[in-house]
């Protein structure tokens, strides 16, 4: 599940509200059918920012083990998990390296092993590509996607990018601007696997048009062509859930 906004700080705060870093001023979040309280303490969530927030110090494999040695995991358990974890993101042959000695991208990928090291059912991800260069920004999208084939897992993925909220996403879900309601939910029915040769489709055009212009009707006025916010969770003052199984597994 994807939601698309307008450029504030609403669809960040929607993903801090799912990740229980934020309380929700009404309503209630259930995530995995469970209070986003709980789930937050049962792990269920990973969390990928728009920084890497790498600790220089350390050397790639020990910030991937950081998370591992808090919850208390044994040393070999530890090293198999963080080699596993690099290797599932293409950087196993940096495990001695500083985040210093590697570009933006790579960076993030190491965030990525770091959130998934212990596996969570859900990865939250902030806008983590916005300060990539466009080509980078494809190429992480397909690194993206090609880890949740190999995993799984739920994605809630945030971006100021139509293109890439459809790229990426099983479905949209639109938001208005503040105060920030649910006002549409469009299912992205591209084919997968898909590849740069998705973005040449008639029906990939088709889409971002349908994302944008449903965030017109939604009072966005202000938005320029080709920029979004993207969130997930709830909406309004009733109550919406994120079950990481009802959401058939998909990126939003």
């Amino acid at each position: 599940m994807t939601t698309a906004g307008s450029i504030d700080l609403l669809p960040a705060s929607m993903l801090r509200v799912i990740g229980d870093l934020v309380a929700p001023s009404a309503g209630r979040v259930t995530v995995n059918d469970k209070p986003a309280e709980r789930a937050r303490r049962d792990r269920d969530y990973g969390i990928v920012f728009q920084a890497p927030v790498l600790f220089d110090w350390r050397t790639v494999e020990a910030n991937v083990k950081l998370p591992l040695e808090l919850m208390g995991y044994d040393a070999a358990r530890r090293t198999a998990r963080a080699k596993e974890m690099l290797d599932l993101v293409e950087l196993g042959d940096f495990l001695n390296h500083h985040p210093y000695q590697l570009s933006g991208g790579m960076q993030q990928r190491v965030a990525i092993a770091r959130a998934l090291a212990f596996e969570p059912s859900i990865l939250l991800m902030d806008e983590p590509f916005g300060a990539l260069d466009e080509m980078t920004r494809e190429r992480m999208n397909q690194e993206v996607l090609r880890i949740w084939e190999r995993t799984g897992i739920t994605v809630v993925f945030v971006t100021h990018s139509i293109p890439e909220a459809v790229f990426l996403s099983s479905r949209v879900v639109v938001m208005s601007a503040r105060p920030g309601r649910i006002t549409d939910i469009i299912e992205i029915d591209l084919l997968r696997p898909r590849d740069v040769e998705t973005r040449e489709q008639r029906r990939y055009f088709e889409l971002v048009t349908a994302v944008r212009e449903a965030l017109r009707r939604g009072g966005d006025g202000a938005l320029e062509a080709g920029e979004a916010g993207g969130a997930a969770g709830a909406g309004g003052a009733g109550t919406r859930s994120l079950d990481g199984a009802a959401a058939e597994g998909g990126i939003g």
